[in-house]
This record gives structure tokens, sequence and C-alpha cells, in this order.
């Protein structure tokens, strides 16, 4: 049976858990929704969870408010402006005509409220959006924050030492994690996987994180890992993080590029795109399955 890696996005971090617990909770979890997907029972799908958040997280104060856009604003003026680089590119992506949120390095209108008016006008839930972005953005900054932290490298780390381990060929890895995945498998170019599967991913959202990968993007072109066979992405045509589009604009290589309707009201969860039938036919010729 072939084994499948998955690997987490943001607002993962469970404090007060051990990761072996995280480990076995999640993977259960995430094996059930590919399951469903494939219309077959849970035990047929070997997945494993990696678990990278506690090293994002390690040694930092838990918030008491998921990372309210107000408590970024106050504490994390760096982040803040790649939210701001990230209205902007959300805007020329999609057309939303949103108003203007920088004028000469510095914001002109409140982040909470711009992202309401990102919310009202792709109807969804303004609450849940402003706490994600938060939320998302302050992952991004842990991870990306300098090319050569401990936490970005422990990251990469944990997620490479899984695959090796457990010999996946198979890796699923959404939002954050497939940011994670990427400089990971470049990092080990021994490891050889079949399929990767991103869902959701932020790869190529300028400035926040297509310019600050390692290895660095060649004339505006992300190269596809080494060891990776076949590279399948994608994304839901409401995932406000999963831009610009098409990704293989800026990853040529990526084999096949997808985008699909598969949770209107819940556009960037893992579990919608776990159990879509894009993820379910993409698996199955690399499973044994009679999908």
């Amino acid at each position: 049976m072939t084994t499948i890696v998955a690997v987490h996005g943001v607002g993962h971090h469970a404090p007060g858990h051990s990761p072996e617990e995280i480990v076995t909770a999640r993977s259960a979890t995430w094996a059930r929704e590919v399951a469903n997907g494939l219309g077959t029972s849970p035990d047929q799908v070997r997945l494993t969870y990696a678990y990278y958040a506690h090293h994002l997280h390690r040694n930092k104060p838990v918030s008491q408010n998921a990372y309210a856009l107000e408590q970024l604003e106050r504490e994390d003026p760096e982040t803040v402006q790649e939210v701001a680089r990230w209205v902007g590119s959300l805007d020329k992506s999609l057309d939303l005509g949103l108003p203007s949120v920088r004028a000469q390095g510095r914001l002109t209108v409140p982040l909470r409220q711009v992202i309401s008016v990102i919310a009202e006008r792709l109807s969804l839930d303004g609450r849940l959006t402003r706490a994600f972005i938060a939320v998302f953005f302050r992952d991004v900054s842990l991870y990306l924050s300098d090319h050569a932290s401990p936490a970005r490298i422990a990251a990469r780390e944990e997620v490479a030492a899984k695959i090796a381990s457990t010999g996946a060929r198979v890796v699923i890895a959404h939002s954050l994690g497939s940011v994670v995945t990427y400089e990971a498998l470049h990092a080990h170019p021994e490891l050889e996987v079949e399929l990767l599967l991103t869902l959701g991913s932020p790869l190529a959202l300028p400035h926040g994180v297509f310019d600050r990968l390692t290895p660095a993007p060649v004339d505006r072109t992300g190269q596809r890992p080494a060891g990776v066979r076949r590279w399948v992405n994608l994304c839901d045509h409401g995932d406000i993080v999963a831009i610009p589009r098409p990704l293989k604009q800026h990853f040529p290589s990526v084999d096949l590029d997808l985008t699909d309707s598969i949770a209107p009201f819940d556009f960037h969860s893992a579990a919608p795109y776990l159990r879509s039938a894009a993820v379910a036919s993409t698996l199955a010729p690399f499973l044994d399955t009679n999908y």
C-alpha cells in the first residue's frame, strides 16, 4: 500500500499537546477525508501527518484572540505590510476594485476594513476571513522571516525526515505546507517522490512568499524539486491566498495546474480539498484503490 505524507498549512499549532499526539490524531483525520473522496475506508489509506508548526511557534507567546488584525497592526508592522501587498495582488488577480491600502510605505486604510470589503465582495464570513488572514500571514512570517532561521530549517527538516522515514512516494501539501515541502524537497534532492500534490498553494504569492523562497526563483521562475516525478497543483476558485493564478505561470514544471470549485463558502480549509473529486482522481493511480 502506497504511503502518503500529508503536510499541513497555517493555524495548526496545538500548544498543550505533544507532536506525537497531534500526528496520531491528524493522520487519522486526514486519512478519513481522503478516503471519503475516494469512496473507500480510511484503513485503505496509509497516511502520515508531517507536523512542523511547533517549530515555528517555539518560544513565541500564545495569542489570546487568534492574532486579530488589530493585534497584528500593533505588534508586527512588517507582516502588516505583507498583508497590504497581498491585498494589491488579490485585487489584480480577481479585479475586485478594492481601495488602495498603501501609499509611500504607510497604510491608508485599516486592514480590518479592507478585508471586510474583500469578504463582502466574495460572499465570505467577514469575521472568519479577518481571523484567517491574521493567522495566515503570521505563520508565513514566522517561517519565511529569515533564510537561515532555526525555525525555518527545523520545519523543513521535519517534513523531509517524515518523507524519508516512511518511504512515502506521495506527498500532499496544503497552504503554507506547500512552501515548506517545496523547500524541504529542494534541500534533499535524494528524496524521490512520485507525486507532489499541492493544495491552495501560495508559492507564487509575490513579495511575501515567491520572492523569499529557497532556492530563489531564477528569472522569475520557480524550479521543480529534482526528486519529484509528477507535480499537480489544485486551488479553489475562491481561495484568496492561492494567487496569482495559474501557478504554472511561475512554476512551469508543474505538470497539471487545476482550478475547481471545491467549497464555495470554505475557501481555504484542508478538508474540502482532501475529499474533493479532483484530489481523488489525482491520487487514485498511485494508490491501491478501485476508485
